[in-house]
This record gives structure tokens, sequence and C-alpha cells, in this order.
């Protein structure tokens, strides 16, 4: 009995294809057959569907086609016949059904737009290409327009329109400047998909008055230019932050179509100030991980490659740190239509059946119409073997006159598909195609595969024979493939020999012969050997070999697997590799590789180079190959094995490695059998049935392995039952309904015979069930179809061979495949533990709903809002995972007082069950997080203003604030603490009863039923006793004078009063008139007093009045020493030197600045009079009363504060901070009120 089986690519030197089709053929590509053979037209080429030309080009609409008899050609345009031979200007190319419309000498291309269609005729039918639709590119110029510059204020946002012109393809849009130097964008300014440029808040820089679009239309390579755009920026203090808003989309909602295939872009960009940052999401979904790309600074979102399963809401989310806004753009995917399954050319026989099926889908689902030779099929001619049902057409009993080329076309509002197939009725007789007497030549005792290609409608029988007048070969030893070829599994000599092919049809018979020659195989029997030679010594490698006569060798050599050195020393001859005058770099392994055009072999030994011994020592080195194997005492599973050792090289041999080599299923390929002492020279081998035996032994001694020993002879044991069956047997279902059998196959002398197959049982567990058993090829898997979810099998595989069944083998327990489970977990029930953890039980699910593997739980949770805020956010859900049958978990990580909803889904190997319903449960209150603010304001002599803002996590119900406050005196020591309680409702308290000029300490912290939160500390400082001046009330002294009124430049921030009296309440208005109106803010400050000092007046007292007496008389006295000096030595400038120290009492005050001038004297150190201050201990010291301002600072940057301590240049920053004396006119500052309001 004949044996089929397919053949792989890789052996067979000629492929022949068989169509899938029942009953259909393929022709094979044979190009004499196909010049013979009758042939329906084929479109091979056309231009695309949506053709755009250059107007300035000749105009080339391409159609090609082939066929036998080659096809004549001719178009349609605009559905009508277009005669080519009327115009002039329109040719067809020779042997083509291309057009070549003449544009370059006088045609206009607006004259040829249409649609055109043409269509390949032969007798066999026609075939028609696509709707070919023309149309000329265009590249119009823009339209003149007057730009009015845009003048906008700095923070603002801005929108540059491009509104480029209509051209075809669309223009590609990008933004220069004058000097053609591209604009730079970034997350601020960036251009959009429409071509404008947006700006989400514009800065100083941006003023320019070249911001130029650019239009650049490829087709043409034309770039058109938009007339510059000014932009003027102008500022305003304070700048005004903003937050988001949608610049494009507008509105919260907008609608997105995009098809199958395509790129969906999604655009959003915002204004606001700071710049807001872009994110995007899809509800209820993830992005698609390798398809997602985000562009534009993120502000445009792509997904390439789209499909229906990419619909749905996308979300912009715009933020900054004002506030956030969004915007969903609802994506719907649709489809012009693709195909499913094309239509193929069909190759009948007389009298055979055949389908041509065309599927397509698309969103919408395309409809099918047929046309038979480009007419529809409702209206072309009868054909009473062809009957249309859908999308497929039935053919019966076909006859030559059947042959036609058919049209499908799949069209929905989105496009359409066409597709031709042929079907093409051949009464051939056998050919073979595989050339006579084609010779084939193979090695011993490996395949031989002999082709026979062949055609023939009806398909012909194939039978082989071997010799002129020999029998049809039959048997195991000969494999039959559908494709013709002949396969011997193990050529032998006796196989060399004619063998002839014999192809037959009812049309006629036709027969071929060709030759098989089986060559002996290459061999090296002399292989190089290990070497250890001295330095620049000489050494060579044996390489001798056996070949078939017939075949030419080649030999290489290679050191360390590359070509030989370039080196005059190394000398190859025939048999033999030289090196002359070794060096240290020679050493390494050396290759003798023996090539034919039918097999290889190859042999390496290692060279080591080593030192020249100053006296002659000993050599140690690995031993010689034993030689001289011999094979007695032949039985079916053992034989004795004897060998002869090697040389020791003056190390003993300690063991003796067997190997051996199968050269019916593995040929070259050596294997380990076991390992004797080195005292043993025979040795009793086991044997597996059906192997081809040839042996090997290896000597090892301290120094290494020899090199292996000449084979021995073969020896083939006889076949037998297999001994083993596959390991590795398991039971996994792929799909819901199927359970795929696999197993490790055994390996070719495992199989112990030939015909090796494997008996597949399998039957339900728990089930009075018979066993199902099916006998398959050597393969290692097999498919069982319509099986039960998810349900226990017991399966069995056994190996079988020509002679026979492996024992029982055992059984194993698998499970057809998974699917998801069928319902969700019940009595979900939740126990909050604390403010941040809870406890999630459920009922376990029932292993039948599972439905495959339990693989455990997943608990869905997410916060819907919390309880003291009331304001949603997004929803961000959380999954946690719990194993194995668990039926309760711990969600750690929740937010106090809020409301939490959550579900559980089970999951097994196939994915996730159905979600429980949701369960609601609220987290109790926790303790606040620190307020978010203290700010400690209005300081007097004996109270402080203190503000504060609320926890920014509340974590429930504020029931109040508590204040500790304790002073804090000059070596840092804390006094005794005060504790205030303080409603939940009120931001700030003003401290009254303090002491003057005192520094407190503040711990500030709010309040839930549950406890206090951390704390937030401030300090602050009463200001000094103003040595007793009573604070006039408002509207008092100065207050009701008439009020004096400056004009400030709006883009100032501050404002020098001169002239004021010291020790005076003054009121001071700031106010600002807008496009808003006018707004204005007042605030009370008052001058310093004349003398800061807070001492008794030292003027009335004895001891002053005494003091300044002596000094007095002092002074007299060194004024008589200078005169009489002066009268002996010179001149005394008395009168510049009292110029130069002039009382600082009756200096000028500085026109610029309203500082005093400077005064500075090394000799006499007056007290300062004017701007002094009292220390902070409320005591006079003389050196701190001789200190000159100017050792401090010059004008209104030297100042001192609360504690006497230099504080450096006025800033301007702080508010409502008292006047420090009369040093500098600008503090308070009252545009710092102004600046709250603008």
């Amino acid at each position: 009995m004949m044996k089929k089986k397919s053949i792989s690519a890789s052996k067979a030197s000629l492929v022949f294809f068989l169509c899938q089709m029942i009953s259909a053929l393929d022709v094979p590509l044979d190009s004499k057959l196909l010049e013979e053979l009758s042939q329906p037209p084929t479109i091979t080429q056309q231009s695309p569907k949506d053709y755009i030309v250059d107007p300035r080009e000749n105009i080339v609409i391409q159609c090609e086609a082939k066929g036998k008899p080659p096809p004549s050609f001719s178009w349609t345009r605009n559905g009508t016949h277009f005669d080519i031979d009327k115009d002039e200007q329109v040719t067809m190319k020779p042997n083509s059904g291309t057009l070549v419309i003449n544009i370059m000498n006088g045609g206009k291309a607006e004259a040829y737009e249409g649609v055109y269609q043409c269509t390949a005729r032969n007798e066999r039918g026609a075939a028609i290409s696509n709707n070919i639709v023309i149309r000329p590119s265009r590249s119009p110029l823009w339209t003149k327009e007057k730009l009015e510059p845009n003048q906008v204020r700095e923070g603002d946002s801005l929108v540059l329109h491009c509104r480029p012109p209509v051209g075809l393809p669309p223009p590609i849009i990008f933004w220069m400047d004058n000097a053609f130097q591209r604009l730079p964008q970034s997350e601020r300014v960036s251009q959009g998909l429409n071509g404008d440029l947006y700006f989400s808040n514009v800065q100083p820089e941006d003023t320019r008055e070249d911001y130029i679009c650019y239009a650049r239309f490829n087709h043409t390579q034309t770039i058109q230019q938009k007339q510059p755009i000014s932009v003027k920026v102008f500022s305003t203090k304070p700048v005004t932050e903003r937050p988001p808003i949608l610049l494009t989309p507008t509105g919260t909602t907008s609608n997105k179509v995009e098809l199958r295939g395509n790129v969906l872009l999604l655009e959003c960009i915002a204004a606001g100030l700071p710049t807001p940052v872009i994110r995007w999401i899809k509800e209820g979904g993830e992005l698609p991980a390798n398809r997602t790309f985000f562009e534009n600074f993120k502000k445009t979102l792509k997904i390439i490659d789209v499909s229906e399963a990419d619909s749905g809401n996308y979300k912009c989310i715009a933020r900054n740190i004002l506030g956030s806004t969004h915007h969903v753009i609802s994506v719907t995917v649709k489809a012009a239509p693709y195909w499913i399954t094309a239509p193929r050319n069909l190759v009948l026989s007389p009298g055979e059946d055949g389908t041509l099926i065309c599927r397509a889908n698309g969103n919408p689902k395309p409809s099918i119409s047929w046309l038979a030779n480009g007419v529809p099929i409702a209206i072309a001619p009868e054909d009473p073997s062809r009957k249309v049902d859908g999308d497929t057409i039935i053919f019966s009993a076909v006859q030559e006159r059947s042959s036609a080329v058919y049209q499908c076309n799949a069209s929905n509002e989105y496009g359409y598909l066409l597709a031709n197939a042929f079907v093409n009725v051949l009464a051939e007789p056998p050919r073979i195609l595989t050339p006579a007497n084609k010779l084939y030549q193979v090695i011993l005792d490996s395949p031989a595969l002999i082709d026979c290609a062949y055609f023939g409608s009806p398909k012909p029988e194939i039978e082989w024979f071997k010799g002129v007048k020999g029998s049809i070969l039959r048997g195991n030893e000969y494999v039959f493939h559908d494709n013709g070829t002949l396969e011997i599994p193990v050529a032998q000599k006796d196989s060399t020999g004619t063998y002839t092919c014999v192809a037959r049809n009812e049309l006629g018979k036709i027969q071929n012969e060709v030759q098989l020659e089986v060559k002996d195989p290459t061999m090296i029997i002399k292989q190089p050997e290990y070497k250890v030679i001295q330095r620049y010594g000489h050494v060579s490698f044996e390489c001798i070999i056996k070949h078939d006569s017939t075949l030419i060798p080649t030999v290489i050599w290679l050191k360390d697997n590359d070509e030989l050195p370039d080196d005059e020393r190394f000398l190859v001859g025939k048999d033999n590799l030289t090196i002359m005058n070794v060096t240290d770099k020679d050493d390494g392994t050396y290759t003798c590789i023996v090539n034919t055009t039918l097999d290889s072999v190859s042999a390496s030994a290692v060279l080591t180079v080593v030192a020249a011994p100053p006296t002659p020592a000993i050599i140690y080195a690995r031993p010689n190959p034993p030689f001289d194997l011999e094979l007695t005492g032949q039985l079916e599973r053992s034989i004795e094995l004897s060998w002869i050792p090697g040389d020791e090289n003056n190390s003993p041999i300690t063991s003796f490695v067997i190997e051996y080599e199968d050269g019916l299923h593995e040929p070259g390929v050596w294997h380990y059998q076991t390992e004797v002492p080195g005292s043993q020279t025979t040795v009793q081998l086991k044997l597996s049935p059906y192997v081809n035996y040839s042996f090997r032994v290896i000597a090892v001694n301290e120094i290494g392995r020899s090199q292996p020993s000449e084979p021995s002879e073969q020896y083939l044991t006889k076949s037998a039952n297999p001994d083993e069956n596959p390991s590795n047997v398991q039971g996994i279902g792929s799909e819901p309904d199927n359970l795929v059998i696999t197993w490790e196959s055994l390996k070719g002398f495992q199989s112990n015979g030939p015909g090796l197959q494997y008996k597949v049982s399998w039957r339900q567990k728990d089930v009075d069930d018979e066993w199902t058993s099916v006998v398959v090829a050597n393969v290692s898997k097999y498919i069982v179809s319509g099986t039960p979810t998810f349900v226990p099998y017991e399966i069995k595989v056994q190996a079988l061979n020509d002679l026979g069944y492996a024992p029982e083998p055992s059984e194993v327990i698998g499970h057809s495949g998974e699917d998801l489970p069928m319902v969700a977990p019940g009595n979900v029930q939740v126990h909050v533990i604390n403010s941040t953890l809870a406890k999630v039980h459920w009922d376990p699910v029932p292993l039948k709903s599972v439905r495959g593997h339990l693989q455990g739980y997943k608990v869905y949770y997410w916060k819907v809002q919390s309880l003291s805020r009331r304001s949603k956010r997004h929803i961000e859900k959380k999954i946690l995972t719990f194993r194995g049958n668990k039926t309760f978990g711990m969600l750690p990580g929740l937010e106090p007082y809020s409301s939490y909803k959550l579900n559980v889904r089970v999951v097994n190997g196939k994915g996730e069950g159905p979600a429980s319903p949701d369960k609601v449960f609220k987290t109790p209150e926790g303790v606040p997080s620190s307020p978010s603010f203290l700010k400690i304001t209005n300081p007097t002599l004996d109270s402080l203003t203190l503000e504060w803002g609320s926890p920014t996590h509340p974590n429930g119900v504020l029931i109040s604030y508590i204040l500790k406050f304790q002073p804090i005196n000059n070596t840092h020591e804390l006094g005794p603490l005060v504790e205030i309680r303080i409603p939940a409702n009120e931001s700030s308290l003003i401290l009254k009863n303090l002491n003057y000029s005192t520094r407190y300490k503040f711990y500030f912290n709010a309040q839930t039923s549950v406890g206090s939160g951390s704390q937030i500390t401030e300090e602050a400082v009463t200001i000094m006793d103003e040595a007793g001046i009573p604070r006039p009330a408002v509207g008092a002294g100065k207050g009701k004078e008439d009020w004096k009124k400056e004009i400030v430049n709006g883009s100032r921030s501050f404002f020098v009063l001169k002239g004021l009296t010291p020790g005076t309440a003054y009121k001071v208005r700031v106010g600002a008139e807008g496009l808003s109106g006018f707004r204005s803010s007042e605030d009370v400050f008052e001058t310093g007093p004349a003398m800061a000092s807070r001492q008794v007046d030292i003027a009335t007292q004895g001891w002053f009045i005494g003091l300044m007496c002596a000094v007095a008389l002092l002074i007299l006295i060194l004024l008589i020493v200078c005169f009489i000096r002066r009268n002996k030595g010179g001149k005394y400038p008395v009168k510049e030197k009292e110029d130069a120290h002039a009382d600082p009492e009756i200096q000028p005050m500085k026109e610029d600045d309203g500082t005093f001038g400077e005064y500075s004297d090394a000799e006499d150190h007056k007290p300062l009079k004017k701007g002094s201050r009292t220390p902070s201990d409320r005591t006079v010291k003389k050196e701190d009363s001789d200190d000159s301002l100017v050792d401090y600072g010059e004008g209104v940057n030297g100042q001192f504060n609360e504690d006497g301590s230099f504080i450096g240049q006025y800033s301007g920053k702080k508010e409502k901070e008292p006047a420090e004396g009369n040093e500098s006119s600008e503090a308070p500052s009252p545009v710092n009120a102004m600046n709250s309001f603008v």
C-alpha cells in the first residue's frame, strides 16, 4: 500500500502547488507551460483610484494585463466609451493598455479630468480595472487681505490664523520669519492641525512684525506665503494668572469620525497662565500601548492603524496651578470595505465543480455585487453551470464555454473594492515538467528525493517504476508525495538506477525517466592530532581523506574557525599543513574541512606552543587514540566492543569513553554511550532496535582527552515494538470548545522500527464513557474539537510502529479550554476598619461557574467624592488582585471621610468574569492636615493680626482651630504657653494685650471630632513703643486736611512721598482705572518721631549739664592749643574743618531720594540727632548712639528691624509694615495695595 505525506520546501528541488479548493487546479509557474495554456486576462498593473497629476506634465494612466491569447484594451471615461483615436493628444502604448495624454504640447490637464476605467479582453473573458479618478493638482495664491497689527496684553492668549488657500492635495503649513527661520515652538506656542499658531499666553519676547505662514504644495513643488502678521505685547503690572480654557476645540464635547487603518489625530490646545499641561485619557479603557504617540508637546494625540476597537470617548485635560478644564471627543471608527476572502482564480477541468467566494467587511457592512466580463451578472449571458448565492458563485459540471472573468465589487459609503477572478476551464493531457534524464546524486545512507513535476486537466495520477521493465514501486521503503516526488528515506548502493515517472488522465499518458546515483561518503581516515611544539620549531598536521572516485574534493584549513594567516610560514600540502618557525601566536585550533558537491566533513586538532626547556624534560601529553576496534558477540539487544589503547604519552590512561553514531536516524552525530576504567579494553554494550550503530573510543588521562578512534564497522539491529511511550503528555484547551493534547515525540532511535505513529486516546473524566482513539503520524499535537467548556479528561498517548504497539501508557488528567467566568462573586460586604483601611468579604464563585482554573479575585475600587468638600473629581480606579480561593482582602491607602465604590470579579486563565454590583462604603473622619498657611500682619504695640487658610485635606468636619503662643526673649528662652480655641468658620484673629517689642512663637493646627492635625508654626514681633506719642485716629491730624493727588505712571509699582511731618498719621489711597472701572485701596501709616528715643529728656538733668560743661571746657582748651600751634607752625583751615564737620541737623535733604546727606567724622563722633533708634532693650548706649547712619548704608537702602538689627536694602515686597523712623519715605509702599486690584 502506498504511503502519502507532505514534503517541506527545503527538501524539494521544485515546488508544485495544488490549489486549496476542492477539484480546482493551480497552474505551475513554468514559463513554457504558461506560454502554451489558454488563460483569461488578468490585470497586472493599474494607476491608483485617486490619481492627482501634475498639470505641467503628461498624464500617464497605467493599465497592464496578461493572458493567452494576449488581451486587447479599451477605455471608458465618465461611464461612456473613450475613443482615443479621435483625440490626437491621447495615445496608447504598444502591447499595453496604458494611456499617455500629451499635456506638454498644448493639452490642458483640466480638460481630461474624469473617471477612467480600463478593460482587457480576449476570447476567454474580460478583466476591468478600478475606476481611476484623474484630477490635476492645484496650488492657488493667497487671497489678499489687510492684516491689522495684533496688540495683546502680556499673559493673554492669542491665535494667529493662517487660512491657507484650498489646494489639491492640501498644502503643508509651517511658520517662519523674514529670515526664513522656523519660529520656535514650545508648550506655550505651537501650531495647530489647522495651521493656526496658538499662544497659550503671550510674553514680551513674542513682540515681532514677521509672523509669516507658508503653505507648501508638494505635488507642484511650490510654496505660497501669507502677508506678515505683526504682534505687539504690552505689559501691565502685575500680570494676572488665569486658569486654563480651551482654544481648540471649543465647548465641552465634540465628535470625530475616522476610517479603519488610518491615523487618528486628536488635538487640544489651551490658554492659561501659567502655561497649562495637556493630559489624554480614554474613558472606560486604556490607550493602545504600541500605537499611541503624543506630538506637539502632548497637545496632539496620535493613534496609528485605528480599528473599530479604538472607538470611544477620549478626554483631554488641561491643567495648571489655578485649575483645570477638559474636553471629550467622541470617536467613531468607520471602515471602507476590506477583504476577508478575496476571490481567487479557478482552473477546472470539464465536468468539475468549483466556487468563487467574495467576502468583505466594513462599517457599515458593504454590499456585494458580481459582474461577468465587466457586465453586471444579472444582464450577462446565461450560463447553466453558474449559480449566484450572495457572496458566492457556485459552478457545477463546467464546460470550456464556462471560462470567463468575474468581478466582485464590495462597496459602502466610504469606498469600494474591486477584484477580478477568472474561471478557466481546461482540458489538457498530462505534461511532465521535470527535465528528461535528469541526474540525481546522493550520499550513501541519506534520503533521496526524485522529482516528477506535472500538470494536466483533469489532475493526472502518478506512478513510479524502477528500470526499463521494472514493476510499479510500492512498500514502506518508499514515500510518495502529492506533488509527484518519490522519496527513498535511506539510499543504498542498490538504489542506483533509472526511475520512470508515469502521469495519466482520461486525455492521455506521458512518462519521464530520471537517473539516481548513490555515492560513497567522504571520510577523513587520518585526522590531525594534538601537538605540543617548542617555540621556533616545525609542526605538521595530517588530513588524509577517502572519497567517492566520481566526486572531486576540496580541502580547506582553518585556524580558530578563521582563514589561515597570510604568512609564508604556513605550507598547505595535498594531505597536510606544515607550520615553519612556530611562534606563540600560532597557538590555537586547526581544522581540516573536506567539501564535495554532496557532503562535507571536518576534523580539528589543537597546537600548543611552549618555551624550549633548559634541559630535556619529560613531555606529558594527551594519549593517542585507541585503534583496531572490533565488534563480536552480536545479539538483538547487545554487542561486545574491544580495542587496543594508543600511547599514554607519559600520563596513564584513567578511562575510556565509548560513543555511538546512528547512521539511520542521525548520521554524523555522535552520542555518549558509556565510560569504563582505563585498565579495561572490552565492554558489553546495550543496543536499541532499528539503529544502524557505529562506535568509537576516546582515551582520557590527566592531561586531557585523546582524539576519537576510527569508527567501528556498522551494525544494524532488527526492528521491534517501541519500548516506551511519549513523555510530558498534557491536555490544555486553547479554545472553550477544544482540547489540545501535546506530547514530546520519541527520538529516532527510540522508535525501534519504521512507521512510527501515535495512538491518542481520551475520555471525559467521571463520566461513564468509552475511550475515543485516533492514530496520528509522527507529530506532537492533536486537537479534539467540540468539547464542553473546562471539563477534566483522561488522556493517554501510545507509540506504535510497523511491528506493533508500545506498552500500555499511563493516564494523565487534562482539561478542555477555559471560557470567561459566568457569574460575579456574591454577598460582597465591606468592613471599614479605620479612616484609611477597609476589609472586603465576598462569597466564592462556584467552580462550575468559574469555567477554568481559578486564579483569584480582583477588587476594583475608586473614590466617588470627598464628604467634606462635596466636589467630584476624575475617577481613578484601583485594582487589587488576591490569588487563589481567597474570600476577603484588605484595601489600604483610603482617604478619610470619603465615599468609595467597589466591585469584585473572579479571574481564570481566560480572563475576568462579570463584576459584582457596585458596593458603596464610606470612610470615617480622620485628623486634618496642617492649615494651608499662617500669615501674621499688622503688628502694633500690643497686637498682631493672624490670618490662615483651611487645611488642604480636612479629612472630616472641622470643629475648631487651636492656637498656642508664647514669648521668646533675647536668649531664645520660651515664656509661658497660652492656648486659644477658635471656631472653625473663622479665618483671622486679632491678638491684643501683647507686650510691645516682643517676639512671639505661634503654633496653629486644625481639629476634627477625631483629634488634632499636624501644626504649623510662625514667629512675629510687636513694634516698639513710640516715645509715648499718641496715635491719632483715622481722619485726625493730617487726615482732616485736603487730599493731595499725584498722577503715577501705570508701569510703576512704587511712589515716594516727600515732605511729610514726623510723628504724624497719614491716610494713603491708591486707585487704578482700567476697562473694568475705577478701583482703589486705602491704608494708614505713621511717620517716625522727630526723636525716636523714648528716654527722659537728659537736657534737663544736672549730671548731663555738668558733662556738657566739661566737654565745652576741653574743646576751649583744644582750640587754644590749636591757635598757638597755628601761630607757630602755619595756617590751620578752621573754616574748612568746621564746614566739613557741619551739624547734621542743619544739613539739607537730598532732592533725588529724600534722604539725609552723609555725615562722617573720624575724630568727633557726634551723636546722630535724626534717624537714630532706641535699642530693643530700652537702654541708651554711647557707642550705639555715636554710630553714624553712613556706617550702615546710604539713603533708603539702610534700615533697621524691630530689634535694631540691620535689614539691608528695602525690597518693597512686605505689606503693611510700620514706618521705622524717617530714614525713608518709601515705607510702606502704597503701590503694593494697588497691585492686588490691577
